[in-house]
């Protein structure tokens, strides 16, 4: 028996010296001490064993065990040490080299042109509304006075999901919902992306957004609209600013204006920014129509209001001179980062 044990151990040894992985350490355990191992089976035959030799086997046994044991554990830690030692040559790092660049965004150009307006509306104590893009034909063009067959109708082509459901062509349905719920009385822009079937170009999309401002309330006049729009004009680009309304057509006012700020780059001398006419358009608007009023269930002959509608690109390509409009969708890093 005792030198069939230390057969067993000279071969284990041999095994452990042999083993180049953590692996093959683990078969060597198994195989030798594990519950099928070739120890377990000397334990096992001990009932072959006459009883006065059995202390002795067993004691033999288990030295065997322990000397197994210790140089499986002294191998183990040797094999692991040898193995982070191996991967930390690998995984060196060079602290001469430069840092990393950590890449961060910023706003986008429409987003920060969209906050400014935001800021100045609010400031004068009116409320950021949004509403839905896929609208219905009652709210997009029937509640703002373009019924079915209307010419304006066509100069906003638009997107149809069927003929009562439309990608909104304005953000004024939001204002025909908000004038609907009765709370009265009412200071708003609606911002919002927008759908209108145009080729795509250097000042056209099929997909652009705009912010539509909205005022309803006891002895609102075309005064109030004017010092609004002033007021608006001098924040948004600077207090030398001068306003001019022309006259204009617009289904949901009557009267309705165009409105010109004088050049932000010539002071209103003429350059070619505004192609020498000293004025650069910038939005339209008017006094809310009556029937427009009743059609949302406001009494006209109590209540008045003024809207207007500007588009957030127009107000994004006047302030940072830009030429195309398309630049702004492209995503190009290189024009993006300069804001």
């Amino acid at each position: 028996m005792k030198e069939k044990l230390q057969s067993i151990k000279d071969e284990a040894l041999k095994a452990i010296e042999a083993a180049d992985a953590p692996e093959k350490l683990n078969d060597v355990r198994v195989k030798f001490l594990g519950k099928k191992g070739e120890l377990t089976a000397v334990l096992k035959s001990m009932k072959d064993v006459a009883p006065q030799e059995r202390p002795k086997v067993g004691q033999l046994v288990n030295e065997t065990r322990a000397s197994i044991e210790k140089v499986l554990e002294e191998s183990k830690k040797k094999m692991e040490r040898a193995i982070r030692e191996e991967k930390m040559k690998q995984e060196v790092i060079d602290v001469t080299l430069p840092a990393k660049k950590n890449m961060v965004g910023h706003r986008h150009p429409n987003t920060i042109a969209l906050e400014e307006v935001e800021r100045i509306f609010v400031g004068m104590g009116y409320e950021v509304v949004e509403g839905p893009e896929v609208e219905y034909d009652l709210y997009n063009f029937e509640k703002l006075n373009i019924p079915d067959g209307h010419p304006a109708k066509d100069e906003q082509d638009t997107f149809y999901i069927n003929k009562d459901i439309v990608l909104r062509t304005q953000t004024s349905p939001v204002q025909a919902r908000v004038m609907e719920q009765g709370k009265l009385p009412i200071r708003m822009i609606a911002p919002g992306r927008v759908f209108r079937s145009d080729e795509v170009d250097a000042t056209h999309s099929p997909s652009f957004h705009q912010i539509e401002g909205l005022v309803i309330d006891k002895n609102i006049s075309f005064a109030d609209l004017k010092g609004t729009l002033e007021v608006f004009a001098k924040e948004l680009f600077g207090p030398e600013t001068k306003t001019k309304f022309r006259p204009h057509h617009f289904p949901f006012t009557e009267p309705s204006a165009e409105v010109d700020v004088t050049c932000f780059k010539c002071g209103g001398k003429g350059c070619r920014f505004c192609k020498g006419s000293g004025w650069i358009e910038i939005l339209g608007c008017g006094m809310v129509h009556p029937h427009v009023l009743e059609m949302c269930g406001i009494d006209p002959e109590e209540y008045t209001g003024f809207a207007f509608g500007v588009g957030l690109e127009r107000i994004a390509l006047l302030k940072y001179e830009i030429d195309d409009m398309r630049l702004l969708y492209e995503n190009d890093i290189r024009f993006l980062k300069q804001f």
